[in-house]
This record gives C-alpha cells, structure tokens and sequence, in this order.
C-alpha cells in the first residue's frame, strides 16, 4: 500500500540518488525535473576554458621564446670557428692596441719614464710593455697583447644578437642600437684595458719588484672576463629593451599570434647573389688549400712529425706546432665564413602578406589574374560595338 503523504520507492530512488550503474559505469539519472541533468550539464562546462592552452600552443610558445638562446647557441658556435686561428680580427686588434698605449702614456708617463710602448706579437702591432721602475724582472717591464678575445668582438656579437632577436621592435631601430651598442662597448673595452697599469703600478709601489704584485691586474683581468663584461651586457639590453617599450611592444608581438615564416631556396638569382656564391666557394677553395698545399703549413707539419717521431721537445717544435695549428685554425675560419655565405644567400625567409598569402601564393594569384584579364580580351568577349549592343542593353 502507498501512502498518500509519501511518494512511491521507485520515485523517492531516483531522487535521492541520481546516479545508475549502466554497463559498469556510473551514470547521471536525472528526475522528472531534470534538475540533476541541468546541475551536471553546468558543471561538466564549467570544468574546461576556451581560454586554456593546448599542448601543441604551449609547445609553439615555448618555441617562440626558446629562439634567443638557439640563436645564441648557433652565434657562439660560428664565433669559435671563425676565432680558431690565432688574429684572427687582426685589424681590430691593431687598432686598439695603439689606442690603448696612447691613452696609458697620455694618462701615466711622466718626465722620468714612459709608461707603455708598442711593438709586434705574431707579426703585428698587438704587443704592448709596461715599464715601472717597481715593476719585478731584470727589465722592469710587463708584457701584454691584444688577442682576439680581447677585441671585444665577442661582446659585441652578443649583445646584437639580443637586440635582434627581440620582438615587436622596428629593424630600423634595432640597426641604430646594434651600431651605437658596438660602439660603447669598444669604448668600454679600450676603459678595460687602460686599466691594467694604474692596478700593476699600485700595487708594485706597495710590494716593490715581486711577482705577486701583478696579481691584482690579473683578478681584474679574470672577473672582467668571467662574469663583469655579461653583467654589463645584460644590464645595457635591459635599458635599452625599456627604453623602446620593450615589454609593450612584446606583448603585442604575442598577441598577433604565432609568428609565421618558413625557410625557403631562393628562386630568384641576381647577379650580386651569383657573386656571393662564388665567393662562398672560393673562401673554400682557400681552406682546403691551406691545410693541403700551403708551403708554410706543410713545412710545419714535417717538423710537427719528426718532433713526435722522435719525441723532441724545443722552441722549434713549439713554433711548428703554432703554426700547424693557425693552418688548421684558418681552414675552419673559412670554412665557416663560406658555408654562412652560402646559406645565407642561397635560402630566403618568406613571410606571409596582410591576407595571409605566402609569396610563392602571390605569384601564382597574380599569374591568375594575368590569365584572368588575357581571357576577357578574347574575340568572344570583345567590347561590342553596333545597333545589337545597344538592343541588348535594352533587352535587359
């Protein structure tokens, strides 16, 4: 018997439980309401976003931000084959080699002495002595030269790659950086060096004519090089990438979406590119040649193999060792610098226009459209002319 007052079991079930074991899982059971149907329909949609991210953008995304260290990576790697010789910047270095012995005996020689001269390291005017009467050695002097490394090159190809990898900026600007970037860290690099002899002279004043007292050049020498230089590199990219609304102009950047390119051969061929190649492959021609018939080279290498042949150690091997190596060095040097020419000249980066279309699109819509226009000029859809134009005119 059903009372009354109370609904029946089968009603009061499915109201008090909802849910119903259908083939092994759990599913809703909604009333004669649906309000159960309802509450699980609102929360199933609540549960996901449009705004979410899928795998595949969270992938694209990373990518996007992951291109100025993969572009740093691929920058320090052509740097050290291009650098594998010894001088290799070899004007460069000359020139702050001068610049660097002015300004020392400009800003320290006195009557009594002068503070630095100039003389050849290798060949060229890269050698720089300091004299003190204080300083240690039977001469009072200490040598120094203008490596490669020490050119500021490094730094300077750093510190534009940064700027040109950031996004949303205008090329014109990140030209006029990288051009005043280059020029304030040659200046700091010439401050750098003119440092070392006042640090040298000091410190030899306290602690005359010992060995120990060029140490305080060489910490300034090794924290400069380790770790000063990129704080000052990073600091100046981070004023400069405020100073161009940096962050605004990013933002922007991301929110365009995905930037679209793709790397392409080249179709069109000019003759400055054809000029390029050929250069490209002479430079190669030039590698190959000093590692394989340079007189110089092969010499040194003859020496190189009767000093190991039997096991010599002297300044002659030494030297033929030297000079084995800058064959081998300029060899990848060349290599490098032919192959980044080649690539650079025979692939293109293509861009998509405002409507989306890629170059190679454009070209075949434009052929089209040529097509297109021939075919309205055919004898069959001439510009009429005569008494029938006008009855059909009327006609219509």
């Amino acid at each position: 018997m059903v009372s009354a007052t109370h609904p029946p079991f089968q009603v009061l079930r499915r109201r008090v439980l909802p849910f119903r074991l259908y083939q092994g899982h759990i599913k809703p059971q909604v009333d004669e309401d649906e309000h159960v149907g309802i509450c699980m329909t609102k929360n199933v949609k609540s549960s996901s976003s449009k705004d979410d991210l899928a795998w595949s953008e969270v992938g694209q995304l990373g990518l996007r931000y992951a291109r100025i260290p993969l572009a740093l990576l691929l920058v320090e790697a052509f740097y050290w084959f291009l650098t594998q010789p010894s001088d290799t910047l070899a004007p460069l270095q000359v020139t702050e080699a001068w610049l660097w012995n002015e300004i020392t005996n400009f800003l320290y020689s006195d009557g009594e002495y002068v503070a630095s001269t100039l003389s050849t390291h290798n060949g060229w005017q890269t050698r720089i002595d300091f004299y003190h009467p204080k300083f240690p050695g039977n001469f009072d002097t200490v040598g120094l030269y203008v490596s490669d490394e020490c050119a500021g090159v490094h730094e300077m190809i750093f510190l534009s790659t940064l700027i040109a990898m950031t996004e949303g900026v205008p090329q014109k600007v990140k030209v006029k950086s990288i051009i005043v970037m280059c020029s304030i860290i040659y200046v700091l690099n010439i401050m750098r060096l003119v440092m070392f002899y006042p640090i040298a002279r000091n410190d030899c004043i306290a602690n005359p004519n010992q060995a120990e007292c060029l140490s305080g050049m060489w910490d300034w020498h090794t924290s400069v090089y380790e770790w000063g230089f990129l704080l000052v590199l990073v600091t100046m990219w981070v004023v400069w990438f405020w100073k161009v609304g940096g962050p605004a102009r990013t933002l922007d950047a991301s929110s365009a979406g995905p930037d679209k390119w793709r790397i392409q051969l080249r179709t069109t061929w000019e003759q400055k590119h054809i000029l390029l190649i050929i250069g490209a492959i002479v430079l190669m021609i030039f590698a190959l040649q000093n590692v394989t018939s340079n007189e110089e080279a092969m010499a040194a290498k003859e020496t190189l193999d009767y000093c190991y042949f039997s096991e010599l150690v002297s300044s002659e091997c030494g030297q033929a060792q030297n000079r084995w190596d800058d064959a081998i060095g300029y060899a990848w040097s060349l290599s490098a610098l032919g192959i980044v020419v080649l690539g650079a000249t025979s692939m293109v980066i293509q861009r998509p226009d405002e409507d989306g279309n890629w170059p190679t699109k454009a070209i075949k819509n434009a052929s089209q459209d040529l097509d297109s226009k021939t075919a309205t000029t055919s004898r069959h859809k001439q510009k009429k002319s005569g008494s029938w134009k006008k009855k059909s005119h009327e006609e219509e």
